[in-house]
């Protein structure tokens, strides 16, 4: 074996083929994350285009500032109106390069022009700056027949011959000549307004504002009396004084006055004092509401007439009001309360405690806060020492705490009258209470535990009450054989908490939802 195999030389020796190829391919190394494929090449800021600014002439600056000014300014129209219009006319004069030939000075405002539209869309007139036609468009009229002006034909003649680039300049030359002519037409072909107008500039439109601020100026002149009616033919003489009645009648009719009224129509004051005697006695002996609320308003009516302002008007509407709040007329009582409150500002006498604690009660039975509000800052340290204010505002307090324990007390032990008023909202206040124990108490709760913390009058009315909430309540309630009656609140939650959504709504001052 004298051949030598390659694998078996010694390390030292050299590779017989230097020119072998390597077994491996070289790669380089990796510098970026990003795909070559993918990057796409950043835009170049591409120029912005320049706007043209336009060069307002003076006489347009001017036309800008009369067309804003104070005398300018005409009934009826809003500044938005006269922006809009405005922007158009100058724009029109601009697409049609007529800004330097328009005669700024003489040319229509824009609340002219709006005026006359709107007097055309009404049947009416022009503004006078369209009465006046141009040489051009002059209509001569020869009795029942119209023609044009000799003028008109030529220039229509003229015009059929030009070519159209030779009109096109022949109407640029002739605007340019007559730009409030020209711009005026345009408007009138836009807006069709009627080329009609009266001979002294005015329209129907403007004589009805006329009248309109006459009257209400007329209207201001002196006090207003409640008798005196809007219309146009209430009698002039309404506002001279209080009227003196002659009128001996017991009983009247109460009847909505819409003119002066007759003095043999008014009962005076001491006609009157035995009329409320008589309407007393009327009242406890039978009872009907309708006749005697129909009385009291045509009383109080005398009083008003005949600016009768004394403790005998207190008097009546205090009557009036408890009346109405006995029979739960809630828009009479308020009607009575609100004048009562201007009564008492001038310390005329009654019983102004008693009335201010009804009206905290009213604000809180109507859920009016202002109102409420407005009662709080007025009060002084003497009237909250009276009691039943002191009762009306403890009710306020115990039911912004949500202490139904203390509201169901103060409503056991409210005094004078108060409890026709707290009746009107005391049962929304219980369907709060009862959602809030139907949380708080489980498994049951005792019917008698109810009557006692709800201010219920037996158990009867407390059963009574859940019924009528729903009928599926019946079912929540368990018999015990030694009489004891048990509620399971827990189940009944869901009842009572939208029985109370719906019994929270909104009241208007008439005590309705």
């Amino acid at each position: 074996m004298s051949a030598s195999v390659p694998w078996r030389q010694s390390p030292g020796a050299p590779i017989a083929n230097a020119n072998t190829a390597p077994a491996f391919t070289a790669v380089h190394a990796r510098r970026t994350f990003a795909r070559p494929e993918l990057t796409t090449p950043t835009p170049s800021p591409q120029p912005q285009p320049t706007t043209k600014k336009v060069q307002w002439p003076q006489s347009v600056r001017d036309y800008v500032q009369r067309c804003f000014a104070s005398d300018a300014a005409i009934p009826g129209i809003e500044r938005r109106d006269v922006e809009q219009k405005l922007k158009k006319i100058i724009t029109e004069a601009t697409e049609d390069d007529m800004l330097y030939s328009i005669s700024w000075e003489t040319h229509p405002l824009p609340q002219q022009i709006i005026q006359a539209e709107r007097a055309e869309s009404a049947g009416l007139n022009k503004a006078p700056w369209r009465k006046t036609s141009t040489p051009e468009k002059n209509m001569m009229s020869d009795g029942n027949r119209k023609r044009k002006s000799p003028d008109s034909s030529m220039t229509d003649a003229d015009g059929d011959s030009l070519p159209p680039w030779r009109k096109a300049n022949k109407r640029k030359i002739e605007e340019a000549t007559t730009p409030v002519r020209s711009l005026a037409e345009r408007m009138d072909k836009r807006h069709h307004i009627s080329p009609q107008v009266p001979e002294d500039g005015s329209s129907k439109y403007q004589m009805d504002l006329e009248r309109r601020r006459q009257r209400f100026e007329n209207g201001k002149s002196g006090p207003k009396s409640p008798w005196n009616s809007s219309r146009d033919d209430s009698p002039a003489d309404a506002n001279d004084g209080p009227v003196v009645g002659t009128c001996q009648d017991l009983e009247k009719r109460y009847l909505r006055l819409t003119a002066a009224p007759k003095p043999e129509a008014v009962r005076p004051l001491s006609v009157l004092e035995k009329t409320l005697e008589f309407l007393k006695k009327k009242w406890r002996k039978e009872n009907n509401y309708s006749y005697i609320c129909d009385q009291f308003k045509s009383l109080r009516q005398d009083l008003t007439v005949q600016h009768i302002k004394t403790e005998f008007t207190v008097t009546v509407y205090e009557i009036h009001a408890r009346i109405a709040l006995e029979q739960g007329d809630m828009g009479e009582y308020n009607q009575c309360q609100t004048q009562l409150r201007a009564l008492y500002a001038q310390k005329l006498g009654g019983h102004p405690a008693e009335f201010l604690a009804y009206r905290i009660l009213y604000f809180i039975y109507t859920q009016n806060r202002t109102g409420m509000n407005e009662v709080l800052a007025d009060l002084t340290p003497a009237d909250k020492t009276q009691p039943a204010v002191k009762h009306a505002l403890d009710v306020r307090s115990a039911l912004a705490l949500g202490n139904y324990h203390r509201f169901f007390r103060l409503y056991l032990d409210t005094p004078n009258m108060g409890a026709y008023l707290m009746d009107m909202f005391v049962g929304r206040e219980r369907l709060l209470a009862l959602a809030n124990i139907c949380k708080a108490y489980k498994p049951c709760v005792k019917v008698r535990f109810l009557t006692e913390e709800l201010g219920f009058e037996s158990d009867s009315d407390c059963v009574q009450f859940l019924l009528s909430q729903h009928d599926d309540l019946s079912r929540h309630l368990e018999q015990k054989d030694e009489g004891l009656v048990l509620f399971h609140a827990p189940k009944a939650y869901v009842f009572f908490e939208s029985a109370k959504t719906a019994a929270f709504g909104r009241i208007d001052i008439k005590g309705q939802k």
